[in-house]
């Protein structure tokens, strides 16, 4: 006996997503296209070259720079495998999650990080001193928060392991 198929079900054979899926689509493409068209309005060349600026820097160089950290990074943590599944552990994402982060921040904020941002305070009103100290403090808290998080995980996951220990330890004492 088939399962019932209706409309959705047959949306969803055809399309591989459901129609929800389709809308969120159509609606992040409207808003990229009214977002350029707003963009746009301005300085059309420098926003030009900024793009293009932009996607020759990510795959010239920020690609391959963060390609290799990545691949050192893999090649660090390679003997890291779990003795129950034999399978690599996922410790390298302890390090990429944070430095995503830290890069994403930076690159927002390089301008006043480097205090670069010469129109900041006139804009603002604002001092932009402290910039690079609190990129430095939240980069590190993410690195702190991070292996924290890989330690609590080890520790659950190691700790089923110990009780078994602790309990053969027991049991061959007993038999003595």
């Amino acid at each position: 006996m088939s399962p019932p198929r209706g409309p959705a079900a047959t949306f969803r054979g055809r399309y591989g997503a459901s129609p929800l899926h389709l809308l969120l689509v159509l609606s992040s493409f409207a808003i990229a296209i009214y977002a350029g068209i707003r963009l746009l309005t301005g300085e059309t060349l420098g926003v030009a070259i900024w793009f293009v600026g932009a996607a020759l820097l990510h795959d010239l160089v920020l690609l391959p720079f963060y390609s290799v950290t990545d691949r050192a990074a893999q090649w660090l943590f390679r003997g890291s495998r779990d003795p129950s599944t034999g399978t690599d552990r996922q410790s390298v994402n302890y390090l990429r999650v944070p430095a995503f982060v830290a890069g994403f921040l930076f690159l927002v904020w390089w301008p006043l990080i480097l205090r670069q941002g010469g129109r900041y305070t006139a804009d603002t009103s604002l001092s932009a001193d402290g910039f690079l100290a609190r990129w430095l403090l939240i980069t590190a808290a993410l690195f702190l928060a991070s292996a924290i998080v890989l330690t609590v995980r080890t520790w659950l996951r190691l700790r089923p392991e110990r009780k078994e220990r602790r309990a053969q330890a027991r049991a061959r004492r007993a038999t003595k």
